[in-house]
């Protein structure tokens, strides 16, 4: 409950030049806010229980293991045992094994390597992914508590101001009419009330969905603003994991040409034999050796071929179209970001989110009788809606922020407190 008394004008205009004065000044170069160790620990552990970034590990294993079959010969050995009793006794043992003569395994190698690396973008991605939108809806839950913070504050004081207008009216300082705005107010208040409560309900909602505490306990926001955008340098394009994902499927699909060209070669099966044959009273050692190769008459592979050449094909174009995307995204949220950020430093600069200030002023003009019952609710609904947008405007600063470091390449290099601050 917040106790307000008349005072003079001048007494206010005083108090409103010694309130700005005494304002501190925003940075012009603000220092790189690192994570809080608690931040860091919430998105560890997120890390490790996280759906996505499970199956997205799970995935480079697997990937990891094919490569390993790849690496294994193409062709196992035969063995081949043979026993005939007739007029003839044969006892024959032979072995066969295909060889690999047009180097079908070093190409499957190739592609399992490629195949290795693009599910390990995969997984540094999820990984990217999953903490950048954890990070922003950690904003959200954040900033949407500062707001039902001030949702109550002004709750409160149109409780109180309710109570006075209602003493008010029975010494005839004002209305009926007057009266009756004060009772809307708070109502008004009241409805206003539950919808920022509903607003940070879902905040922790969408938090508790991505692995976050359901109970809603996070670390605190920060207190400053992020930095200039020029203060982030983006990695280089060839080490930003989407398009380090896009290149090495790329390499995958040209590799896959090969394996399907090399498939289509027959490969020779040689087989050696030995045994003894025995006809009557005599006895033969025999000794074979045999070489068999497919004729690819009926399927010559070609069209297998054709199909792994256009899928090269698409990879590149999904690659091109990948190093776009991130061009584009990355300047977006450059962009978005120092638009946001501009705004957030100008507000603070500004007077616009002294509320608290606002309200004593707008308070002890009313009781003075210098301002009416209708100017006081307009003017404090204003400050309100001017300090609330504020609120909205850091967090919708912070998330440009968190979307620019992942854009830039540099999200997880901040989380793990890796990220150094670089000039322009």
């Amino acid at each position: 409950m917040f106790v307000l008394r008349a005072a003079p004008l001048g007494a206010l205009c005083v108090l409103f030049v010694a309130s700005a004065m005494g304002r501190p000044a925003a940075a012009d170069t603000p220092t790189l806010p690192m994570p809080p160790p608690g931040l860091q620990a919430a998105i560890h552990e997120l890390w490790n229980v996280n759906p996505q970034v499970q199956a997205a590990d799970a995935s480079r294993r697997a990937a990891q293991e094919r490569a390993s079959a790849a690496g294994q010969p193409v062709y196992n050995p035969s063995l081949q045992l043979d026993a005939e009793n007739a007029d003839v006794n044969r006892r024959t043992a032979g072995a066969s094994l295909t060889l690999d003569a047009f180097g079908k395994r070093e190409a499957r190698i190739t592609q399992g390597d490629a195949e290795v690396r693009s599910q390990e973008a995969a997984y540094v991605l999820a990984r990217r992914d999953v903490a950048r939108d954890w990070l922003k809806a950690w904003s959200s839950v954040a900033y949407t508590r500062e707001q039902s913070a001030l949702g109550e504050q002004r709750l409160a004081l149109m409780r109180r101001f309710d109570a006075l207008a209602g003493q008010r009216l029975k010494v005839g300082d004002i209305s009926s009419t007057e009266r009756d705005l004060a009772g809307l107010a708070l109502g008004e208040a009241q409805v206003e009330q539950s919808s920022l409560e509903a607003r940070q309900a879902d905040a922790v909602a969408a938090l508790a969905a991505l692995g976050g505490d359901p109970d809603g306990k996070v670390p605190a926001r920060f207190v400053a603003l992020p930095p200039v955008p020029a203060a982030i340098s983006p990695v280089p394009n060839s080490d930003r994991p989407e398009l380090q994902q896009a290149q090495a499927e790329q390499e995958r699909a040209d590799a896959a040409v090969t394996v399907a060209d090399r498939n289509r070669r027959p490969d020779p099966t040689i087989s050696l034999t030995g045994g003894e044959v025995r006809s009557g009273p005599r006895t033969d050692r025999v000794v074979g050796v045999s070489i068999s190769m497919p004729i690819p008459v009926l399927n010559s592979g070609r069209y297998e071929v054709s199909a792994a050449r256009a899928d090269a094909d698409a990879a590149y174009a999904t690659r091109r179209a990948a190093e776009l995307r991130s061009d584009a995204r990355l300047t977006q949220a450059r962009a978005t970001y120092a638009a946001l950020r501009a705004a957030s430093e100008n507000f603070r600069q500004g007077r616009a989110g002294a509320f608290d200030e606002r309200a004593a002023l707008l308070d002890k003009l009313w009781q003075a009788g210098e301002i009416s019952t209708s100017d006081y609710l307009v003017q404090l609904k204003q400050s309100l809606d001017t300090a609330l947008s504020g609120i909205a405007l850091e967090d919708q600063t912070w998330q440009a922020w968190f979307d620019y470091l992942a854009a830039a390449g540099r999200l997880t290099d901040w989380v793990t407190g890796n990220l150094k601050e670089s000039s322009p």
